[in-house]
């Protein structure tokens, strides 16, 4: 039963945000259909790379935002409509606004949506993986990500800004707990941040625990999309090279991700609509927008509109426009 308090989030929530997005070109996983299963933006950090955006509420506690079967019913919908384009869907993604292991309905949400078919991934910043309810909700995906920034806490705290009452050992001692009884795809990520996670000791660091939680994957990214924060950068080319050297030296399964994904997102009946759940979680690149808007036979005007009406804003990263929710 919900809260009161709660009961407000759960009706703005059904009936203003926009649950899924995409499909969307994944590095890592194809074509994925994107479930945003937390509004923004309710998470446990406020990283300072999140390409959502800073947090506006900090959390470490599950709430109920969409209840289960309106998310199975969006799903649903979603994937006769693609199925009549003739779209395939490789996942079915858990990569909201914030946390996703912060929606207490999470374990009920992948046992209904298990009927479609399609894997599931969930990705986490790991920082509730150490609660058994947790484990047990993303033990049911084929597929989880979980977060390693940093081994040294003063790291961590510049670069994840972590709520106060959260603990660095016990969430990585999670992630190994976790390790002993998943049976899916496990891999670990590690944004490399200049200036802060990128120096060979911490990446040493880094690169031991990534040995112990043995990781079909360790993939190393650099932010490719705007930052919240100006001052944040991706390492140089050159940099991030050596890094992923350092790293894969030390576990070979290791994956340096610095390149832009592409542009092939899956096209909707309602453009606008489409384009503002995209950019909500997935800023878009100025290329991939006309690559959309020409597949969905609309113009620029579109865009114009809805940076007119403030529901979009344009910004600047490494050399390229984007757009994203405003």
């Amino acid at each position: 039963m919900s809260k009161p308090g709660n009961l407000i989030i759960n009706i703005i929530a059904e009936e203003e945000s926009m649950i899924l997005f995409g499909p969307i070109p994944s590095r890592r996983l194809g074509r994925s259909l994107g479930i945003n299963n937390i509004p923004p933006k309710v998470c446990s950090y406020s990283c300072v790379y999140c390409q959502v955006g800073l947090t506006t509420e900090i959390s470490v506690e599950p709430q109920e935002f969409y209840s289960p079967m309106i998310i199975y019913t969006e799903i649903k919908d979603r994937l006769a409509e693609l199925k009549n384009n003739k779209e395939r869907i490789d996942y079915l993604s858990f990569v909201p606004d914030g946390e996703p292991t912060l929606d207490k309905n999470l374990y009920e949400t992948i046992q209904l949506i298990q009927d479609f078919g399609i894997k599931i991934a969930v990705f986490t910043n790991s920082s509730l993986i150490w609660k058994k309810e947790v484990q047990e909700a993303l033990k049911l995906a084929d597929y989880v990500s979980v977060k390693i920034d940093a081994i040294d806490e003063t790291i961590w705290k510049q670069i994840n800004h972590p709520a106060l009452s959260l603990n660095l050992n016990k969430i990585l001692d999670g992630i190994l707990q976790f390790k002993e009884i998943f049976k899916g795809t496990l891999v670990t990520e590690t944004m490399l941040i200049a200036g802060m996670n990128d120096n060979e000791d911490e990446l040493i660091k880094i690169s031991h625990f990534i040995v112990k939680a043995d990781p079909e994957i360790a993939y190393l990214t650099v932010p490719t999309r705007p930052t919240p924060l100006k001052n944040i950068n991706r390492p140089e080319r050159v940099k991030a090279k050596n890094t992923f050297r350092i790293v894969k030296s030390i576990f070979n399964n290791t994956e340096l991700l610095d390149e832009y994904e592409g542009n092939e997102f899956s096209i909707s009946s309602e453009t606008e609509e489409s384009l503002i759940s995209i950019m909500a979680v997935h800023p878009m690149r100025k290329d991939a927008v006309e690559k959309y808007l020409k597949k969905s036979s609309s113009n620029w005007l579109v865009v114009k509109k809805l940076i007119d009406e403030k529901k979009i804003k344009e910004l600047f990263y490494d050399g390229n426009t984007f757009y994203k929710k405003n």
